[in-house]
């Protein structure tokens, strides 16, 4: 099957999904995930339909930025460090991936000398695993609470989780079901909605993405299982 034809199929099995678990397609967004393929791969995804890329790393979204098709929506989905936010303020609608206050604050600080507002997920380490960044579950709302009050340039948005690797896709629905249980809670903090608008769930990848929809994910991140394999070498 091509690109382009993978991707639709994606994105039927995403709408069954959300179909089985009483929710509208269309509330599920599926996010292509570009690491590690080529300008031509992505624009064949691009033109059968694809809106939204995702990259992990800023080198790679800088290379294909101006050469993708218009007009994808590019996000930032891989850990991000402090120097390199200025690369990419301009560039993304929503960074998947913040995991401290002092990448808040330079978000923020970006984002303002840029004139405008960055949205951001706020990334849980949900398997407590120490080769994964993210947040500790339970240090999620003292951290949103934090970046409300002292960060003007960016508004949360909601939650990003990457569970440990499971045998099965099932393996991963504990985890979405605690990380969708985290992300109801959140609703219910009184901070200002120029601040948090809790709307995002950003979960599961090409291998457990449908348990995901059927537990809430607003947002899917998908990668080999429209593109193939990544080349690493």
């Amino acid at each position: 099957m091509s690109i382009g034809e993978n991707y639709l199929e994606i994105v039927e099995r995403k709408n069954r999904a959300a179909v089985r678990s009483g929710r509208n397609p269309e509330d599920v967004l599926l996010l292509a995930v570009t690491k590690l393929h080529t300008v031509e791969e992505i624009n064949q995804a691009i033109s059968a339909g694809a809106t939204d890329a995702g990259e992990n790393r800023v080198q790679e979204l800088l290379e294909k930025y101006d050469r993708t098709a218009a007009p994808v929506r590019w996000h930032l989905i891989g850990h991000l460090q402090t120097n390199k936010v200025k690369n990419i303020i301009d560039k993304v609608v929503l960074i998947h991936s913040v995991d401290s206050l002092k990448l808040a604050k330079e978000i923020s600080k970006r984002a303002i000398a840029a004139d405008k507002v960055m949205d951001i997920l706020i990334e849980i380490n949900i398997g407590m695993e120490e080769s994964k960044s993210g947040v500790p579950a339970e240090d999620v709302e003292s951290l949103i609470k934090e970046i409300a009050a002292e960060c003007e340039g960016v508004r949360i948005r909601g939650v990003m989780c990457v569970p440990p690797i499971g045998e099965t896709p099932e393996d991963s629905r504990p985890y979405f079901k605690k990380t969708k249980a985290i992300f109801d809670n959140l609703k219910t903090l009184d901070l200002p909605q120029e601040r948090f608008l809790p709307d995002i769930l950003s979960m599961g990848m090409s291998g457990d993405f449908e348990v995901a929809v059927e537990e809430g994910a607003t947002i899917v991140r998908v990668g080999s299982s429209i593109f193939g394999k990544r080349n690493y070498c």
